[in-house]
């Protein structure tokens, strides 16, 4: 909602108090309401009203022979200024002076609490479009135009990526925690990781090429800064990473971009990872998604 529909909600609720008070200022003095009655017509509780009059803020001016309170139309005129200041937002001592203290600076109270209004109708606003970016994040994943996807994660990304992946792991946690992190992340903090990945791509196509074999300490470090790098997208246990080394060797799409980086990386790499698993009492061929 923005500030000008806050402002109308905020105006609409305070006429129809006003409204309500006034119908309540043609009671006859005569007559009287109880608390019951005010009430229910002021919109304000029953607690409320005794509380007021325990504190001398509001207390009906009559009695009938039973002992029940009664407000006159005076009494009600009183009420009528309080439910509205306190609509506004105004504390019960602070209405106390404005109502009670003749010296009382009634339109310097007013503007200082529209001035607190309109800074928490800007807070709402932010909040209102953090959620926003929320939302879009949990339904797209990536918050990044076509055009800011193909400078950012090169020419070989496909933008279609993100719906494909939304649709197969949209109900997991590790989905919900993806989303939330791209919410607030920049295209140069989307362009960080970009770089990280590139230069882990190039470190295991040199770990190939230079005859490290998986299990080895190269091996392990190369896959433990595979974990660090993920993890931008959502924390990775060692049992989840091992998963993830399958589908790089089986899924079509993930063997292709491995294999295209160094010929047969998607296996190496498989390999490396359930290496590393083992040296941290983990079997792979165990490993569940966890």
């Amino acid at each position: 909602m923005d500030a000008a529909n806050l402002s109308r909600a905020s105006d609409a609720a305070g006429l129809s108090r006003v409204s309500n008070a006034a119908n309540l200022s043609r009671v006859s003095d005569a007559a009287g309401l109880t608390v019951g009655e005010v009430s229910t017509r002021l919109g304000v509780t029953v607690r409320a009203l005794h509380h007021w009059d325990e504190i001398g803020l509001a207390r009906p001016s009559l009695r009938t022979a039973g002992g029940y309170r009664l407000y006159t139309a005076g009494d009600l005129e009183r009420l009528q200024r309080i439910v509205v200041y306190r609509e506004l937002g105004l504390g019960l001592d602070r209405i106390r002076t404005i109502l009670d203290d003749s010296t009382a600076d009634v339109p310097g109270a007013l503007r200082a609490q529209r001035d607190q209004i309109e800074e928490r109708i800007a807070r709402l606003q932010q909040l209102s479009a953090g959620l926003d970016r929320m939302i879009d994040a949990h339904e797209r994943g990536l918050l990044l135009t076509i055009e800011q996807q193909a400078a950012i994660l090169g020419p070989h990304w496909n933008p279609d990526w993100p719906a494909q992946a939304r649709e197969r792991y949209g109900d997991t946690r590790q989905w919900q925690q993806y989303a939330e992190r791209s919410a607030s992340r920049t295209p140069e903090e989307w362009q960080a990781i970009a770089n990280a990945v590139a230069d882990l791509d190039r470190a295991l196509a040199e770990a190939i090429d230079a005859g490290v074999t998986p299990g080895s300490p190269e091996a392990n470090h190369l896959v433990e800064r595979h974990r660090e790098v993920f993890a931008s997208y959502f924390p990775l246990t060692r049992q989840m990473q091992v998963c993830l080394g399958r589908m790089f060797e089986s899924d079509p799409a993930y063997a292709a971009h491995y294999n295209a980086i160094h010929p047969g990386l998607a296996t190496w790499f498989r390999q490396s990872i359930d290496a590393n698993a083992r040296t941290h009492n983990i079997n792979p061929d165990a490993a569940t998604w966890q």
